[in-house]
């Protein structure tokens, strides 16, 4: 069952940016229902994994809609403008729209174990507390208030140059990337790309295999290797390669706000 079926229907040329409601109870079965311990196994492998079908078709269409309305978006920044590739992409403003709050504070508590585990194999001294709101509350206290959630729109040539979504001290090491397109069909090209770099090693590099409502949850910069003398961090960095015809959406989580 899609997150999907817990709407009614969405007419996504006359709901604005903040309508996408989900109603009380419903839409979280994907996430529910997901093998997050296999979930968590993959992360600690290879750094990402893929959640198929979050969300459904009707949901990624309304959110790719909001990308051209005025009002629930703090900036809008032109890629090419900061040496950063070519697309461009839009912060939502708070309060974010019900769909992408939901699911930021939902995908949270299934990651903290993760991340906790990592920045102690790590040798970290920051841990996660179980609720997303009581993180946010810290990354608000030490100045960092702005909403990260994102919507990014590639058109034909546009591309996404490899990087790391940090945004002040206080940094969640993991995050979510939605695709709201249909590979194939709305685009050509423009496959979700990870490298990682491990110390003394040439970087390594990975597509992630995603069809139109699935997501990848990814490393936001580092991640625990055993090696032969214990855990060492891997470098991790990701972007979006050239698309070739079409345009393309995604919808970005982050889960800790910028400063």
């Amino acid at each position: 069952m899609h997150i999907g079926a817990a709407y009614c229907e969405i007419d996504r040329k006359e709901r604005d940016a903040h309508s996408l409601e989900i109603r009380q109870g419903d839409g979280m079965t994907i996430i529910e229902s997901h093998d997050w311990h296999a979930a968590a196994g993959d992360l600690d492998a290879r750094g990402w994994t893929i959640l198929p079908g979050l969300i459904g078709g009707a949901q990624c269409d309304a959110l790719a809609a909001l990308y051209d309305r005025e009002s629930g978006f703090r900036s809008h920044v032109v890629m090419e403008r900061h040496g950063y590739g070519r697309g461009e992409y839009r912060y939502f403003s708070y309060p974010l729209p019900p769909l992408v709050g939901t699911l930021r504070a939902t995908l949270y508590p299934r990651l903290v174990d993760t991340a906790n585990r990592w920045h102690a194999r790590m040798g970290m001294k920051t841990r996660f507390p179980p609720a997303h709101r009581d993180f946010l509350e810290r990354c608000h206290s030490a100045g960092q208030a702005r909403p990260t959630p994102l919507l990014l729109r590639y058109g034909a040539g546009d591309y996404n140059c490899l990087h790391q979504d940090l945004y002040g001290e206080h940094v969640f090491p993991l995050q979510a990337a939605i695709l709201l397109s249909a590979p194939g069909e709305d685009f050509r090209g423009g496959e979700f790309v990870m490298t990682e770099q491990r110390p003394r090693m040439q970087s390594r590099a990975e597509v992630a295999p995603l069809s139109k409502g699935d997501a990848v949850i990814f490393a936001v910069t580092h991640r625990p290797q055993r090696g032969t003398r214990g855990d060492y961090r891997v470098t991790m960095r990701h972007g979006v390669s050239t698309v070739r015809s079409g345009r393309r959406y995604t919808l970005g989580i982050i889960f800790h706000d910028a400063a």
